[in-house]
Formats: C-alpha cells, sequence, structure tokens
C-alpha cells in the first residue's frame, strides 16, 4: 500500500527523503543498505521532462516501426547471434522462446545493448516516487530495488540504465528482475548486461508469461466502415471485445490474405486513432493475437508490441 504522507505537493524532495528512508527501514530495508545507497539520491529534473514526453505516445505507427525494425537493426541482430549462437540456441530450446523474439526484444530496448541507458537508477526511481503522477508504482520499484540490493542479488555500483528505472540489456525493472531474472552461468552474481544472464533472464520472463511458440503476433487488416466501433482498440491498458478470427471476417477486406487459423482468439486494434491528431478511424489497423497482448504485458504500448512482432519476423526471415 502507498504511503500517504510521503506527498511530493506537501514537501521539498529533501524533506520526502527522510520521509522515505524511515519508511524504507519500517518496510525491512536495513539502515545500511539506506545509508550506501539512499544518500546519493538526488532529484532529476531530465527524468520528469522524459515521463512527460515519450515517443509512443507522439508518433505515428508507420514511422515508429519503422524506425526500430531497420534493415541495420536485423544486422546487428545477426551479428549478436552469430556471435552467442551456441548460448542462444541452448536458451531458445529450454525456454521454448523463439530466438529472433528475443533478439528483437534486445534491439527494440537497448539497440542490441548498445544503450543502456546512464541515469543513476536511484536517483532516477526516487525522482520519480516523489513525482505525483505515478507515485505509488515507482515507489514499489524502489523499494524492491533496495531490498535487491539488501540481498546482495544486485551491485548498487553498476545501476545505470534508463530514466523510469530500466536496467540491462533487455531492461527489467527492479520488480522483474526480483521475479524473473537468473544467474544463468551460476557465478552467483546476476548481471543483466551479460550475455548469458540476460538472454536467459529474458527467455524465462516470456516463457512464464505464456509465449506461445511459432504462433503469430498480428497481420496487418483492411476494415470496412461497417465495422461497429466497440470492436477497435485504440488503449494498450485493456484489449477489449476479442473474438475468434472467423468473427471478424466480414469485417476484413483483405480477409482471404491472413492465412492464420480461423480459430484463434484475436482483437483489432488501430493505435492511431487517440493519439495522433486527424488520424483515420479505421486506419492502420491490425488483427491482433495471444502473443501480441503477451508483449504488452512487457511494455504497456500497442506501438512498442506492433515494432516487437515486426522486428522478430524481420530477422527470422534473414537466419
Amino acid at each position: 500500500m502507498f504511503f500517504t504522507d510521503l506527498d511530493s505537493s506537501n514537501h521539498n524532495f529533501s524533506e520526502w527523503l527522510i520521509k522515505f528512508n524511515k519508511y524504507a527501514l519500517k518496510k525491512g530495508i536495513s539502515e545500511k543498505t539506506i545509508n550506501l545507497v539512499m544518500k546519493k539520491a538526488k532529484y532529476l529534473p531530465k527524468v520528469i521532462e522524459y515521463d512527460r514526453y515519450q515517443p509512443e505516445f507522439y508518433e505515428d505507427t508507420f514511422t515508429y516501426i519503422k524506425k526500430r525494425t531497420s534493415k541495420k537493426k536485423v544486422e546487428r541482430g545477426l551479428l549478436i547471434y552469430g556471435t552467442n549462437k551456441k548460448l542462444i540456441n541452448k536458451v531458445e530450446k529450454e525456454y521454448k522462446v523463439e530466438k529472433e523474439l528475443l533478439l528483437s526484444l534486445m534491439g527494440v530496448e537497448t539497440n542490441f545493448g548498445t544503450y543502456l541507458g546512464k541515469m543513476d537508477i536511484i536517483s532516477s526511481l526516487a525522482t520519480l516516487s516523489f513525482d505525483q503522477r505515478r507515485s505509488e508504482f515507482f515507489t514499489r520499484e524502489l523499494l524492491t530495488l533496495l531490498k535487491l540490493i539488501d540481498n546482495k542479488i544486485v551491485d548498487p555500483k553498476v545501476l545505470y540504465g534508463s530514466w523510469a528505472g530500466a536496467y540491462g540489456n533487455f531492461q527489467f525493472m527492479p520488480t522483474t528482475i526480483k521475479n524473473y531474472a537468473l544467474d544463468y552461468d551460476a557465478n552467483n552474481v546476476i548481471d543483466l548486461k551479460s550475455i548469458n544472464d540476460s538472454f536467459a533472464s529474458a527467455a524465462n520472463y516470456i516463457n512464464l508469461l505464456g509465449w506461445n511458440k511459432n504462433e503469430p503476433c498480428f497481420k496487418k487488416i483492411i476494415i470496412n466502415k461497417d465495422i461497429p466501433i466497440k470492436y477497435l482498440n485504440t488503449s494498450a491498458k485493456l484489449i477489449k471485445n476479442k473474438k475468434k478470427v472467423k468473427f471478424f471476417k466480414k469485417y476484413i477486406n483483405n480477409y482471404e490474405e491472413l492465412n492464420v487459423n480461423e480459430n484463434l482468439n484475436s482483437a483489432i486494434i488501430t493505435p492511431d486513432k487517440d493519439i495522433v491528431p486527424d488520424s483515420n478511424t479505421l486506419s492502420p489497423a491490425f488483427i491482433v493475437f495471444n502473443n501480441y497482448e503477451l508483449i504488452l504485458k512487457w511494455n504497456r504500448s500497442l506501438r512498442f508490441a506492433l515494432a516487437i512482432c515486426t522486428l522478430k519476423e524481420n530477422i527470422k526471415n534473414e537466419l
């Protein structure tokens, strides 16, 4: 439960930090960890700027996907695979998750480890916990990270990552590290910037979410004006009005080109509608399946999931 006495509207960051540290102690974080880590926490105004402006909320779908699924991106993915083929094939077999999906996730998240972020994660999480927009969520993440440090699962000296507190090749948040990260090479350290631990951890995560290997993510469709608006999903928070593929046949002009099992559960998304000014209500449109929704659990963005699945197919076509 979020602690109500920490209110950024009534306190400056320094005052908030004192209250947070007392709260962390009550939550079981050791005084040693608090003194070691939280005394260095700073308010980062840039983090708030990034939180208020995220590209997936402003770019149209075509632009967003094109930037993240380029030929150059595919080539980098093939290079990573070629260099680590034995490990990646082993992880794919063990966790029943396609190697091209893992490469795609790494490619979109961190450009294959070339951009891991340089933000001090403790300060980022503290800033977002202090801020009121999503304070409860980031407070939990900060407490989780402190507990991971307490338990010597995470080394605080290497905690540099994204503005939102994500870390490593696949940008795991603290709760994701706690629930899914693995010491795959059994060296007593979980290093999510290493190929071994990061690939196994990502595969473990997506596998436990329920990934169905070799099933589709989505298909681009052309829908006709007869489709009821209630079937058009514009938000990643909750995909509604799911039906068997064959139910939507009468509304899809290019239905015969889809080449998918008609009995798969599906839904229709129109990702530009609520975000891009003056966008077409019916276009672009995609019919999405269970695997697509699992990517949304990784990152709640319609465009992110489309980009992941597109890059996955692009890499698969070149393997």
